[in-house]
């Protein structure tokens, strides 16, 4: 059994989906349930618990058997959080997010479930470059928090750490995951060329929810042991024009580690690729031509 806090959201519903295709029996735990979901359940809904995650008494209950449905828990996603920075006052958005990520990975650790894969952010690289990126691309080594919401991220890395040395057997993987997009959210992207200030928040990069659903099975079935962070986004990024072009516009004092490829991410995924076999399949292009050619025939 998989257990995933936040099944409900943009990402999770994804994450949840993906997992049951590929034979996981999965329960979504949230506060609110799956759209769609019928009471009493039908077939082919999603299993679904509702509990809050910040309360810890409710965690160890939805990790271990929250009734009798939810049991032999092998492995956790844990996606529950405050999802942005200004979604929450910055002292509830903090608070949200360190007590409940505290909570999964002690109750993961007293219950003896040694897989947990949870979702870092994109912020913790420096969202939104109040100064310009460290370096481009941005890899995991970059820790700089702007937001209480990125600092609540960076806090759950350094936790994932300390409590995979108390349990060494135990496998925390954070996936700093990029803006979540989906297949609809894909027709705005064309306008994005007018203004390279107008993603510029992000690195002009994304995840397709597909590729990061993609990205947690992989952490999951990773035989990796200890804590780890991995850079999960698409290959390319939302611009048509060069990075050298876009980069030179906005950030004409940043390093270059290397030099850009054409419009490659700034957020590096060559660790996720090497350790996990992350390999993004989704790219917004063909997804638009795609919807073009559709609409053309129908």
């Amino acid at each position: 059994m998989i257990v995933v806090t936040g099944g409900s959201g943009k990402l999770g519903r994804v994450v949840v989906k993906h997992l049951m295709d590929k034979g996981y029996e999965v329960t979504s735990v949230d506060l609110a349930p799956p759209p769609g979901q019928h009471n009493p359940p039908r077939p082919g809904d999603v299993r679904f618990a509702r509990a809050d995650v910040t309360d810890f008494g409710e965690a160890m209950a939805a990790f271990s058997m929250i009734d009798e449905r939810v049991e032999k828990v092998t492995g956790i996603v844990h996606l529950a959080a405050i999802a942005a920075p200004g979604l929450a006052a910055n002292h509830v958005t903090f608070a949200t997010n360190t007590i409940s990520t505290y909570n999964v990975f002690e109750a993961a650790r007293q219950l003896g479930i040694r897989n947990v894969v949870w979702a870092s952010s994109e912020t913790v690289y420096g969202v939104p470059y109040p100064k310009g990126p460290a370096y481009l691309p941005v890899d995991e080594d970059i820790q700089r928090p702007e937001t209480a919401y990125s600092l609540s991220k960076m806090l759950g890395e350094e936790m994932a750490k300390q409590f995979a040395r108390w349990e060494p057997k135990m496998k925390i993987v954070g996936l700093r995951f990029s803006n979540v997009q989906e297949p609809h959210d894909y027709a705005r992207f064309p306008e994005f060329d007018r203004d390279p200030k107008s993603r510029h928040f992000n690195l002009w990069t994304y995840i397709d929810a597909r590729d990061g659903a993609e990205a947690v099975r992989l952490a999951l079935e990773s035989k990796l042991k200890g804590a780890h962070v991995f850079g999960i986004a698409n290959a390319d990024s939302v611009m048509s024009r060069t990075n050298d072009e876009i980069v030179d516009k906005v950030f004409p004092k940043t390093k270059r580690k290397r030099p850009l490829k054409e419009n490659e991410s700034l957020i590096s995924i060559e660790r996720a690729r090497k350790e996990l076999g992350y390999r993004p399949k989704h790219a917004w292009r063909k997804q638009v031509e795609a919807l073009k050619g559709k609409a053309e025939r129908g």
